[in-house]
């Protein structure tokens, strides 16, 4: 049987593209693979296009594998659908704090959100399934960032480019690290009004069975003074918990 020659370049660089969670340059695509540079760069705006790898444009143009792939090779963990597993769990829990529910997951030096989940009355948010923000100043990203191993760590806090988004963004490596010092020690991650000045949200990281981060879930609302976000973060950090449970993981939590 004769396999067709692109179709197997593109399953090369997807595989390729998978196994760098920090990216990956065309220049190191074509090294990689032994590839004429005309014919991967063809190759990868045709993935880039169809949403199998993302294009993060900075100092240098890279490459992270993209929502349509992860929706795609999340379909089952431990022979389970992940989504399928999440989805109803997060309804409820939306339901029970009366709060807007996400489940996210790293794309390059961003989160990208995979699973909203909304209670009886929903404010409105700017999230929406398929979009993306910074690690940095989102608690999903930071409850994410702060339990991947130290090498990917260290290969994404490369890459951000802190901007401020409100008086209270981080916009330094040294206040993220000791930011995620902070996530470790209590097991959730605050956006403690980061991204949009009216908004709180919380954050807990999900581990697969093997003890990897696999995602964060997080509960977001309009900001309020009287908020015990403390102990709103002590809820998601249980849910969390049982959801990784659910996955497979079987070791204690943070």
């Amino acid at each position: 049987m004769k396999l067709n020659r692109t179709t197997l370049r593109s399953v090369e660089i997807l595989k390729l593209v998978s196994k760098r969670p920090d990216g990956i340059t065309l220049d190191e695509i074509c090294e990689a693979l032994k590839m004429p540079k005309t014919s991967a760069y063809d190759i990868v705006v045709t993935l880039a296009e169809t949403g199998m790898i993302h294009v993060a444009k900075g100092q240098r143009q890279v490459y992270t594998i993209g929502l349509t792939a992860y929706r795609i090779g999340i379909s089952y963990t431990n022979h389970m659908d992940v989504l399928a597993t999440l989805e109803p769990e997060l309804k409820v829990f939306a339901r029970e704090i009366g709060k807007t529910v996400f489940y996210g997951v790293l794309a390059g030096h961003e989160v990208v959100y995979l699973c909203k989940s909304e209670p009886e009355n929903p404010i409105i948010t700017t999230a929406t399934v398929g979009s993306k923000n910074p690690v940095y100043c989102t608690s999903l990203g930071k409850a994410i960032l702060a339990y991947v191993d130290a090498d990917t760590r260290q290969k994404i806090m490369d890459r951000i480019h802190f901007r401020q988004k409100t008086p209270r963004t981080i916009l330094s490596r040294e206040a993220l690290s000791e930011e995620l010092e902070k996530v470790r020690e209590k097991g959730y991650a605050l956006d403690a009004r980061e991204v949009e000045d009216h908004m709180e949200c919380v954050g807990a990281p999900v581990f697969d069975q093997e003890g990897r981060v696999l995602g964060a879930i997080s509960a977001s609302s309009l900001y309020k003074p009287q908020e015990d976000y403390e102990k709103l973060g002590a809820a998601v950090k249980e849910k969390a918990a049982a959801l990784s449970k659910v996955l497979g993981y079987m070791g204690e939590m943070g």
